[in-house]
């Protein structure tokens, strides 16, 4: 590595940086997302059962989740179910599961139990006169559930469930562990290349703080707005 900085590689490489590297992150980001809180809500909604068959299996898949580090469950992931698929299908040989669906998968499995968990404090953070004036309107549990406790449950978790995906944004660098090619990753192999890691790290660590500064903010400045509005 040379001794002086020289970012004049960076404008080089930046199709690749911002296309391929960024492209997957903010890709994996939004998919990861959505699937993770559509499976939220479902653990959530078990979670808020009376039935004990269902909270109870997700109270313990969410606490489980949360115990275990992210890395882990990539890499279980991508390691293990080639070889449990195998022996469920009864093949002798791996499935193929692939760097990208295992990294998805993972993601949404391990961010679903934290969506479930705001979702859930959303819910519940709904007054109980709220349901029974719905009631009392001639309301079916499912309509008071829809047109009065959800919109508002919506507005009060949105702040929190945007701050989730930025630490989702910054959590997706851990694909290298089955060989993707992040945004982090991608500078780090020019970096490499081209015997400038130094520079592309502070130009990887520059956007990062641009983004997650930017979205932190915006979440900062709704907040702000609904208090206002109550």
């Amino acid at each position: 590595m040379n001794g002086s900085f020289d970012f004049g590689a960076i404008a080089a490489a930046l199709p690749y940086l911002l296309g391929d590297g960024l492209g997957l992150t903010f890709g994996l980001t939004v998919l990861a997302g959505a699937m993770g809180f559509g499976l939220g809500i479902l653990l959530a909604v078990l979670r808020l059962s009376p039935l004990r068959l269902l909270s109870v299996p997700a109270t313990l898949y969410v606490n489980l989740v949360r115990s275990v580090p992210l890395v882990l469950i990539i890499f279980w992931f991508y390691f293990l179910v080639p070889y449990i698929g195998a022996w469920l299908v009864g093949s002798s040989r791996p499935i193929q599961v692939g760097a990208f669906r295992s990294a998805l998968v993972s993601f949404t499995l391990f961010e679903a139990a934290y969506f479930c968990e705001i979702i859930r404090g959303g819910i519940q953070s709904i007054r109980r006169g709220q349901i029974s004036a719905g009631l009392a309107l001639g309301l079916t549990r499912r309509q008071t559930f829809l047109k009065v406790v959800l919109p508002q449950a919506i507005r009060n978790m949105t702040p929190s469930l945007l701050t989730r995906l930025i630490v989702l944004f910054q959590d997706t660098s851990l694909v290298y562990v089955v060989g993707l090619t992040d945004f982090l990753g991608a500078a780090s192999k020019v970096g490499a290349r081209d015997g400038r890691l130094t520079e592309f790290y502070v130009f990887v660590a520059v956007v990062y703080l641009v983004i997650c500064f930017a979205a932190s903010r915006l979440v900062k400045r709704l907040e702000l707005r609904w208090k206002v509005a109550r």
